[in-house]
């Protein structure tokens, strides 16, 4: 689920420490059960909502190094 705004609710929104002086990278948020994740550089592009399951599968993606891109 892709979210474009979400009016009148105060979120605490993290990036890595090893990116905080990079504007490269995603920031996220945890909001009821979901975890919320945006581009860092331009928060008006949306907001993808993930269950548990979905940010489990991408942890483990990301550690596995499947998204590498190489």
């Amino acid at each position: 689920m892709v979210c474009r705004s979400i009016r009148g609710t105060v979120l605490n929104w993290r990036k890595a420490s090893y990116s905080q002086d990079s504007s490269d990278c995603v920031e996220v948020t945890a909001l009821g059960p979901s975890v919320l994740v945006r581009d860092s550089r331009d928060h008006s592009a949306g907001v993808l909502a993930l269950d548990s399951a979905q940010w489990n599968a991408l942890l483990s993606a990301i550690q596995a190094g499947d998204l590498d891109g190489r």
